[in-house]
């Protein structure tokens, strides 16, 4: 049988934040042609370690101007639907920012597209949320894969559960994902000697455990955790109370003479499948919080890799039939207005 010619993949990364989707992308032999995010901060660790990115709302981006690219990808905004968030959904301006990946989608008509949330997006409002999106992505011609991926398969210990919403316009070969068959525990990415400022004061950590003892007392399970070094870390995220639920037993210090500290920022960015060499900003809140807003690289790879084969597999790239008629299930005038635009 003749070998199918490969091709050189293009994929552009909005709400890009700090590139894990396009470190995982790259890896799997994806040239990326365009890069968008809003938060200056993000858009500066960004080009440390990327190159260009254009640091802007993504409804000002210029349809017109933007290059063609094979896969649209986009870690778009979490905190609408998160748990731990207010969770107003597409009533929240950030929850809004779909309307604007439909309109990119049927401006420019990319081959595939991904998409990461949080796993509660499939939740929010009964399921009705996701339902929505999903059947305005397949209007736009494209067969839909919805997955759930936890961190932990894919080669780093965090339990780290994010939905992946997967299309194609022409799917002539399954889409298929493996895991990484290699399991890692929490050990292999501590630092050796951290320095005493990730440490807890005495004061600090007794009060975290007065806390906890509160909430045992009344039946729920909210506190601070101390991580087994053999087991994984919970999930990372942007605020302080996350990193709480992270802490880890270090040696005996001044500052805490049970030898309870935080995680580094080195050891969150291996959590999330960065490399030693990736550039993150001196301010500890402010790359705390960019690691716990990233996709993990190592699961990016993996969806970036099953993307490809689909891809790879097409004789030709051909555009789905696309009518401009919006069928009845439409239910926002928002995505309609975004997508006739």
């Amino acid at each position: 049988m003749k070998k199918r010619k490969k091709i050189k993949l293009t994929a552009a990364d909005f709400f890009a934040g700090i590139g894990g989707l396009r470190m995982g992308f790259e890896r799997a032999g994806f040239k990326i042609v365009y890069a968008n995010d809003i938060d200056k901060n993000a858009c500066e660790t960004y080009e440390q370690n990327f190159g260009a990115i254009d640091c802007k709302n993504i409804k000002d981006v210029d349809t017109d101007k933007l290059p063609d690219f094979d896969v649209f990808l986009g870690g778009f905004p979490c905190q609408p639907y998160s748990m731990i968030g207010k969770k107003l959904g597409l009533n929240d301006e950030r929850g809004k920012v779909f309307f604007q990946i439909i309109k990119i989608l049927n401006a420019k008509r990319p081959r595939a597209f991904v998409l990461e949330n949080v796993k509660h997006l499939s939740l929010y409002n009964k399921g009705e949320v996701l339902r929505q999106m999903v059947k305005n992505l397949e209007w736009l011609g494209y067969k839909v894969h919805l997955k759930v991926l936890d961190s932990q398969n894919f080669g780093v210990p965090q339990h780290r559960e994010r939905l992946y919403i997967v299309g194609f316009l022409d799917e002539q070969k399954p889409f298929v994902l493996y895991k990484r068959n290699k399991k890692s525990q929490l050990k292999d990415i501590l630092e050796k000697r951290v320095d005493e400022s990730y440490y807890l004061s005495n004061k600090y950590y007794r009060g975290l455990l007065r806390h906890k003892k509160r909430h045992e007392k009344g039946g729920n399970g909210f506190g601070c955790v101390v991580l087994d070094r053999s087991g994984i870390s919970n999930t990372l995220v942007a605020g302080n109370m996350g990193r709480e639920r992270n802490l880890v037993k270090d040696r005996k210090v001044t500052k805490n003479k049970f030898g309870i500290r935080k995680l580094t920022i080195r050891e969150c960015a291996r959590l999330q499948g960065f490399p030693d060499s990736f550039w993150l900003p001196l301010f500890k809140t402010i790359a705390y919080e960019q690691l716990g807003n990233a996709v993990t690289v190592s699961v990016a790879h993996a969806v970036a890799g099953g993307v490809k084969k689909v891809l790879e597999f097409a004789k030709e790239p051909k555009q789905a039939s696309f009518s401009p008629t919006f069928s009845g299930h439409i239910h926002s005038s928002e995505l309609k207005e975004a997508s006739s635009a």
